[in-house]
């Protein structure tokens, strides 16, 4: 059991607490908008649907991404398999970048003006993610006491 602690070891940091619950509080939003439906989301059915018919993402990439942005918030606030949670979101944002948002530049589309989104909110979300997977869940996560306990 001991292989799986650099997975979980951890530091105490305040700061990575507030990176971890920040990157959660932002992504259950839109986990449960694809998930539930809540939000003005569309639902599981509907955003699969849309993933692999409209966007050709095939169906075991477009449940990880859902997954990443669901199960991965609710990780992240949890403090548990941080590292891996922080991973799918990231990996989720770069590949949102590709495909959807670098065609539309830069920035967000707070004025209404341009056809999409820009890509700056993902790169703010890759950041924090990446964040997380070199220093772990910090202060008060599950991650920690787990480190503990294989440490033992």
């Amino acid at each position: 059991m001991k292989t799986l602690l650099p997975l979980f070891k951890t530091d105490a940091a305040f700061s990575s607490l507030i990176l971890r619950l920040t990157l959660g509080a932002v992504f259950l939003p839109h986990g449960a908008q694809k998930v539930l439906g809540l939000f003005g989301g569309y639902g599981f059915s509907a955003t699969m649907a849309s993933f692999t018919g409209q966007m050709h993402i095939p169906a075991v990439f477009a449940f990880l991404a859902i997954m990443a942005e669901f199960a991965g918030a609710i990780a992240l606030i949890l403090g548990f398999f941080t590292r891996v949670a922080a991973f799918g979101i990231a990996s989720t944002m770069a590949v949102a970048i590709v495909m959807v948002h670098y065609a539309n530049g830069f920035f967000m589309n707070w004025a209404g003006t341009q056809k999409g989104e820009g890509f700056e909110y993902h790169l703010l979300a890759i950041g924090i993610a990446v964040a997380l997977i070199v220093r772990g869940g910090g202060l008060w996560s599950v991650d920690r006491a787990v480190a503990k306990k294989l440490a033992e």
